[in-house]
């Protein structure tokens, strides 16, 4: 059973990768007020031309006037919190202060404000990697978080839980693995050039599996979790129908790109032993216990994975069904780069 959505919705991180998704599918559905939480005043610009219903209000989640600005007025509206970081510059303090004590914030303000239903968007870092590539995270697995990223989603996923295990509020926690699509960040521009140019590094034989989730994708997700009737006080993976193996999306990337009329460089790229990414993962977890963090050195220890999820569960309980798949997701991350003038 599905309820009807609310007309007024509220996004923190909305000038974000997802949220810049989330908003255009919100507007596109007829909202009548879609009030956007974003850090500059041009991110806010790009967004109120979507529509007159896009109200931008310009702030920090750890800022209680902007939390307080965000909320006024919008009652019983729906929450997505997406807000987050994900590679802090230098250090991991910023984890902490924003995926934890931010959310903390915004839940405050949903409470104050009535919300009608919170969904929050977690992460598969509380859960670290599987133990064999033929394993899947459920909504039943064991907590593992991977370093301090992983240890902040996880502490912001528990403060969601409580809050609805008091009665706060409804809330629905979405856990995407590693996500793609457009609006991308610099840091995929950057992924998708190194990929053409044969540069990015495949670790081991390439048989370690992914699961990821395309924008378009995750955004039908965070809509479920808003209706459906099952949803309060759980959570979903949410991503694409299978994982693929890493080798398989690095093909997925150069047939994508090759679709869009870009070269690319013949041959797989370097391969790297197991073994150089056990060694990033040593410096990465020493340097994160020192409270510094180093992105290529953390994004290279996490290549060695598998991080594969069954999403079964939202399939059943939200009526979630990925509908596009990875070189077709690819291909519209492309076009968007391309789009906005990114080389690539």
């Amino acid at each position: 059973m599905h309820e009807a959505p609310s007309r007024s919705v509220l996004v923190t991180g909305a000038a974000g990768w997802l949220g810049q998704n989330l908003v255009r599918e919100l507007v596109a559905g007829g909202r009548e007020t879609v009030r956007c939480l974003v850090q500059h005043a041009d991110e806010g610009a790009l967004l109120e031309v979507l529509s007159p219903t896009v109200q931008p209000v310009v702030g920090d989640v750890r800022d209680p006037a902007a939390i307080e600005r965000l909320f006024d007025g919008m009652g019983s509206a729906t929450v997505f919190h997406a807000a987050g970081v994900i590679h802090p510059p230098g250090t991991t303090r910023m984890f902490f202060d924003v995926n934890v004590g931010g959310t903390q914030m915004v839940l405050d303000g949903a409470r104050r404000a009535g919300a009608a239903r919170f969904v929050h968007v977690s992460s598969n870092s509380p859960f670290g990697a599987n133990e064999r590539p033929t394993d899947r995270f459920t909504e039943d697995s064991p907590f593992n978080p991977y370093l301090s990223y992983g240890r902040s989603k996880l502490e912001g996923e528990e403060l969601v839980r409580r809050a609805h295990a008091r009665g706060d509020l409804e809330t629905v926690i979405v856990r995407p693995p590693w996500f793609y699509g457009p609006h991308q960040p610099a840091r995929q521009d950057q992924f998708f050039s190194a990929i053409r140019k044969g540069r990015f590094p495949l670790i081991g034989d390439g048989r370690q599996q992914r699961s990821m989730a395309f924008t378009g994708n995750l955004v039908q997700g965070c809509l479920k979790a808003e209706t459906a009737s099952a949803a309060p006080g759980q959570a979903y993976w949410i991503a694409d129908a299978e994982p693929y193996e890493l080798r398989e999306i690095f093909d997925g990337v150069r047939s994508a790109l090759r679709a869009e009329g870009l070269s690319v460089k013949d041959g797989t790229g370097p391969r790297l032993p197991r073994i150089a990414a056990d060694i990033a993962v040593r410096a990465d977890t020493w340097l994160q216990a020192a409270g510094k963090y180093v992105q290529p050195l953390h994004v290279l220890g996490e290549l060695r994975d598998t991080i594969a999820c069954d999403i079964t569960k939202a399939r059943k309980e939200l009526g979630y069904e990925p509908e596009v798949g990875l070189v077709e997701g690819m291909r519209a991350s492309i076009r968007s780069c391309l789009a906005r003038g990114a080389r690539l």
